[in-house]
């Protein structure tokens, strides 16, 4: 196997990181990852650019918004590729958005035994049925399956 070059072309970043090149460009609008032209501009992206949307796939597949990840990645000096010191770091920041988004989905998982998505075949013994509205006082959404720290029921 050949050596990957130091500057990449925008096929050879979505080939090796499995990001399609749409994402990419999306990416590199949101100040996520960024490249150099070349005359005929063309986009280059230095090797590094792997590591860093292997970072930003990371956090999406565990629920952060590109907000989050951005807010992130400008804390690295230099707009550089995250290490694992930076990624321990930045995860730890996220726990407790992480265990809120946990609570919720055990919560979800262990009231939506007995429901069909909300097709529900009897509303008498539907834990998520809301009669006569008892919980508008709960604030908007669905307060049964909102995590606790958010003020579920």
């Amino acid at each position: 196997m050949s050596k990957l070059p130091e500057m990449l072309t925008i096929g050879q970043v979505a080939e090796r990181s499995g990001v399609p090149h749409t994402a990419l460009r999306f990416y590199e609008e949101r100040g996520l990852i960024a490249s150099e032209r070349t005359a005929g501009n063309q986009r280059r992206y230095p090797r590094s650019v792997l590591r860093r949307l292997a970072f930003i796939r990371t956090a999406q597949r565990v629920g952060l918004s590109l907000e989050d990840v951005h807010d992130a990645l400008a804390t690295l000096p230099d707009n550089r590729t995250p290490t694992k010191t930076d990624w321990s770091r930045l995860s730890t920041t996220w726990q407790t958005e992480l265990d809120a988004r946990i609570d919720a989905l055990i919560r979800l998982r262990d009231r939506l035994t007995s429901c069909i998505g909300c097709g529900c075949l009897s509303l008498r013994s539907c834990f998520l049925h809301n009669f006569e509205d008892e919980q508008a006082s709960d604030g908007p959404g669905a307060p049964k399956l909102k995590p606790a720290s958010e003020g579920g029921t």
